[in-house]
């Protein structure tokens, strides 16, 4: 950070100075016109009321009107000079404290204080945006911040199993204790399959709850993101010998992006899928709520969820159980991503079993679009 010279004046003095330096010449410049026009306009006057300009009257009356206009005009001056200094000395005053703030604050965020805040200075709307903008600088920073360390901590704890597992493989085939089969290769494809996704998941995740994902609103319907979700996965359910379900019963008319919301309902219809077995049912449902609200519900006939579990569900990188663990290819992001996306859209989503083996059902809720 720069040092500030010693003998530089600050802005607040700077723009006092101006404000003065403008009052007095604007002073000065109309004393100046006065003296220059007061007099030939006076004597004028006088020789039209008749009276001699070198007689003893128009002296006296000529002092008495010097004597007037210096007195008035340098009473209306002084007054003047000081009103308007105090009134500047004011404003340069709040000016300067508001970007003293701004410095510092600007400072504190520079060391890496991003709850920094400056509050708004009420010198008028460029000043309070300015402000507005600021704050919004630094709680993005500290948003970003956060995500840093909590991805930094998480990617620590992800890619430890993955990188011991190929550590110790490779040592094993070093020492020949293994060899380079089928199975072997399997087991390190797996591991190298698993940080691959772990990276893509980490960008994905905190894109989402940084709110950089760019949300795109158009008036659609829950009947139109529910048919377009599950014509989008019909074939992976037909595969597995899943029956899908799609029941438009109430559709409601929503503003949102439906890709990121289309995103969020294949996360959760995929999430059903890896845990229902062949047999089951996923059904993907509508209904509305009120005057303001909707849902979308994804019930499925898998393996459930514990109670102990369901709060912690849309956590990162968080398995309720052994039912919902890598060995299904899921992370343990997915949900969490999909929680930002749909509080990006100003809802709700949460999670809901009557325990293992009772299966799942997760609920979406949205507002509604006011209809004109």
């Amino acid at each position: 950070m720069t040092s500030r010279s010693p003998t530089a004046t600050s802005f607040g003095t700077r723009l006092f100075l101006a404000f003065v330096a403008v009052v007095v010449g604007c002073a000065v410049s109309a004393w100046l016109v006065a003296s220059a026009l007061a007099p030939g306009i006076f004597h004028d006057h006088l020789g039209q009321a008749g009276i001699d300009h070198d007689s003893s009257q128009a002296a006296h009356v000529e002092e008495a009107f010097t004597w007037a206009i210096v007195l008035a005009w340098g009473l209306a001056v002084a007054i003047a000079v000081l009103l308007a200094s105090a009134v500047s000395w004011y404003i340069a005053r709040r000016i300067q404290r508001s970007l003293d703030t701004v410095t510092t604050s600007t400072a504190q965020i520079a060391g890496g204080r991003y709850d920094t805040r400056v509050p708004g200075p009420e010198l008028g709307h460029e000043f309070d945006e300015l402000a507005t903008s600021f704050n919004e600088l630094a709680r993005r920073l500290e948003a970003t911040e956060i995500t840093r360390r909590r991805m930094l901590a998480d990617l620590g704890h992800e890619m430890r199993t993955p990188i011991a597992t190929l550590d110790s493989y490779l040592e094993a085939l070093e020492d020949g204790v293994r060899t380079l089969d089928d199975d072997t290769r399997q087991i390190l494809r797996a591991a190298t399959h698993r940080l691959n996704r772990l990276a893509q998941d980490i960008t994905a995740v905190s894109r989402a709850e940084e709110h950089l994902t760019r949300i795109h609103r158009v008036p659609t319907t829950t009947g139109t993101l529910v048919a377009t979700a599950v014509d989008a996965v019909r074939e992976q359910y037909d595969g597995k010998g899943v029956t899908l379900h799609a029941e438009v019963v109430e559709s409601a008319p929503v503003t949102v992006d439906p890709d990121r919301l289309g995103q969020v309902l294949a996360n959760l219809l995929d999430n059903a899928l890896r845990h229902t077995p062949a047999g089951g049912n996923v059904t993907v449902a509508t209904r509305i709520l009120g005057r303001d609200r909707t849902e979308i519900t994804v019930t499925d006939t898998g393996a459930g969820i514990s109670s102990d579990h369901l709060d912690h569900l849309f956590d990162r990188f968080y398995r309720a159980d052994t039912a919902r663990d890598r060995n299904h290819g899921g992370s343990g992001i997915g949900l969490t991503i999909a929680r930002a996306l749909v509080e990006a859209h100003d809802g709700r989503i949460h999670a809901h079993s009557e325990g293992p083996g009772c299966g799942a059902r997760f609920t979406l809720e949205l507002p509604t679009a006011s209809q004109a």
